[in-house]
């Protein structure tokens, strides 16, 4: 499976209907939150929550969306408030599995987002007899695609083949809108990779030190741009973007302030994604196996004096994007135990020795081998025993 993502180029009724999904979306997500919420209070009803959003979605559509005050969501897709009711029963069965919190409402300031979606039609072609096909649509390649429901809508960026897909989900970043879909195709991983293992140690001065000698630092920009955002914050740390409880409304200024704050943001997430993605990437495609400490990062960031790095190089990120790339380049990612001393270790004797976080260079108080302390770490975790070692 293979996710494609491009940014739309939208004029100003373009982005009005798009901020009418969205809002039509919010709104129905928290129309079934609250429903579900109240119908908890009702000791003689017996039922799961994927059966009560169920009979909450028959409620809406039978009797909310018939009422006069409730008019205008006739205008927008019958499969934006669908979606919503799926993106319900998703969050609570994650609450449920402990993977995720309690649900939350959806709020316009942490973004806008919604998913159309084809349903069942007839495929007409010149010539030919109607033909019932399935619910998917054909993108042709350019500069140009139609989401089911809505118009024609234009790309910044071209797709390069004609493709299909059933499910577009739309999202805004700052005052940038995407669309992404999914293709049903495969992708066959290579056979070969130059390296049969390789150690992986992530660290906060080098953000990932290969057993090869290879080191991966993250970009300066990420620093520069946490400066100006930290600047444009401290300036406007006085702007409020209105209060409804207050009735007082947001002033044109603080739109545009936060606006700004959002764009800051999303380039200092895609400066890390970008530079996380090509490490990742690379890793994968020269080493069979690769191993990487299973770090506990919750308890990493509560340290104060670590937080702030350990956030900036994305451990958890990097960890999730070599999982997953398994499948794309034929990889097998194992965990090192996180009690196993791999920064301790000599990786010639293995002596172990206490070290402070302060010492850069492991210096063996046994055979006097000295070496960088992640080149060391990242040795030991290559030649780590298997019994420390496990899939991930």
């Amino acid at each position: 499976m293979f996710a494609i993502k491009r940014e739309l180029k939208l004029n100003n009724i373009e982005i009005s209907l798009m901020r009418g999904n969205a809002g039509f979306k919010r709104f129905v997500y928290n129309y079934g939150l609250e429903l579900i919420q109240a119908s908890w209070d009702f000791e003689g009803v017996k039922a799961s929550d994927s059966k009560r959003i169920d009979a909450i979605k028959k409620v809406f559509t039978s009797w909310t969306m018939q009422k006069p005050e409730y008019a205008w969501m006739k205008l927008y897709s019958s499969t934006v408030y669908q979606s919503a009711f799926i993106d319900l029963k998703n969050a609570f069965a994650r609450w449920r599995s402990c993977l995720g919190g309690f649900p939350k409402k959806k709020s316009k300031k942490k973004g806008d987002s919604f998913t159309v979606y084809k349903t069942a039609g007839i495929y007409l072609e010149k010539g030919k007899p109607a033909l019932a096909f399935t619910n998917r649509v054909v993108i042709q390649a350019g500069k140009q695609i139609t989401l089911p429901g809505l118009k024609q809508l234009r790309l910044k960026e071209r797709i390069k083949f004609i493709c299909s897909s059933q499910t577009f989900t739309v999202s805004r970043t700052a005052d940038k809108w995407f669309v992404a879909f999914v293709l049903d195709a495969e992708k066959i991983p290579p056979i070969i990779h130059p390296i049969e293992k390789i150690g992986v140690d992530l660290g906060i001065k080098v953000l990932a030190t290969c057993s090869d000698g290879f080191k991966y630092d993250m970009p300066v920009t990420t620093k520069t741009a946490k400066t100006k955002l930290g600047k444009l914050q401290w300036h406007s740390r006085n702007k409020v973007l209105g209060n409804k409880k207050l009735k007082i409304r947001a002033s044109k200024n603080a739109r545009k302030y936060y606006t700004r704050l959002a764009g800051h943001h999303a380039r200092i997430a895609n400066i890390r994604q970008d530079t996380t993605q090509k490490m990742t990437t690379d890793i994968s495609r020269k080493a069979y196996i690769i191993r990487i400490e299973d770090l506990n990062v919750q308890g990493m960031i509560a340290n104060h004096k670590l937080a702030n790095a350990v956030s900036n190089n994305c451990f958890y990120e990097i960890r999730r994007q070599f999982i997953y790339k398994q499948a794309h380049y034929g990889t097998k990612v194992e965990l090192v135990d996180r009690w196993y001393p791999s920064s301790k270790t000599c990786s010639k004797c293995g002596y172990v020795q206490d070290m402070n976080l302060s010492d850069r260079v492991f210096n063996c108080k046994r055979c006097t081998h000295s070496q960088d302390r992640d080149e060391n770490a990242s040795t030991n975790l290559e030649n780590a025993p298997k019994e420390k070692v496990r899939l991930a």
